[in-house]
């Protein structure tokens, strides 16, 4: 070191900086685990930015490579850590934590899911980069959570067109509002969106006199939620209509055959 100091004042700055040592790679990449262990992010940036530039070649590299996406999602930085985790995929595809690289990078779209008032671009990239996960690595415990994230999307989805539907029904714009309801009925059927959406679509069958429509589809909602308060309300909306059957339910004996069968039911009846 003092010969390194002694020299630095004989040349160049520029020399200087390229005498100066470079600590060792396990160092560095050590280094930056323990600060980003600590959240000193900064830090940990500048070590594994260190790792690839001074050891390319080497597997420090490599993993200072996935770690630097990790610290990228641990910011909320996810559009450059899906950058990182991207280069990670295409020049690693076989490396042992290959399935983590492709999973960091699903949560980095599922974390940026708006809320149902916005549009859901981001929501539908996160379900198609999380069934990759799924597609690709099935037996893991990445593929596993992805599955349960992967409910909530679609959860999300359907939340999204119950929004929409019940702002075309407040306009009466009720062709609208029936294509939303009707799809949340047709393509999210796993969501507890369903009951909400059959009992919009029971309301606005009756607000255009289609009297068989709304009772069908009021007994579509009752054989399958029979005790939700959205079959009371619907009931009570066709009595009030005197569409109900003197029984105490909605006529219809082609949803009774199929009880418990909830798309089978739904197109039998329509």
């Amino acid at each position: 070191m003092a010969l390194a100091s002694l020299l630095s004042g004989c040349g160049s700055s520029n020399d200087a900086a390229k005498a100066a040592p470079v600590a060792p790679v396990e160092d560095l990449y050590n280094n930056g685990v323990d600060a980003l262990n600590g959240r000193r992010f900064t830090t940990a940036d500048n070590q594994f930015n260190l790792v690839e530039q001074n050891y390319p070649y080497s597997t420090w590299a490599v993993n200072a490579q996935l770690m630097s996406g990790y610290s990228l999602y641990l910011q909320n930085k996810y559009t450059e850590s899906i950058g990182t985790l991207d280069r990670f995929i295409q020049l690693h595809p076989a490396h042992r934590d290959i399935a983590y690289a492709y999973y960091l990078r699903a949560l980095c779209y599922y974390e940026q899911i708006a809320d149902i008032e916005r549009d859901q671009k981001g929501t539908e990239q996160a379900m198609g980069a999380l069934r990759e996960v799924v597609n690709r690595f099935p037996d893991t415990s990445y593929a596993n959570d992805s599955r349960l994230k992967i409910d909530l999307c679609v959860d999300h989805l359907a939340g999204k067109e119950m929004e929409i539907g019940r702002f075309y029904q407040k306009q009466h714009l009720y062709e609208a509002a029936i294509g939303r309801f009707q799809r949340v009925v047709d393509d999210f059927q796993t969501t507890n969106h369903v009951p909400e959406a059959l009992a919009r679509l029971t309301e606005v069958y009756l607000v255009l006199g289609l009297k068989d429509q709304a009772r069908r589809t009021a007994a579509v909602l009752g054989y399958n939620y029979p005790g939700s308060q959205w079959y009371n309300d619907s009931y009570a909306q066709l009595a009030d209509d005197n569409v109900a059957s003197p029984t105490g339910q909605p006529q219809n004996e082609q949803a009774a055959g199929q009880r418990g069968f909830f798309s089978r039911a739904w197109h039998a009846v329509f």
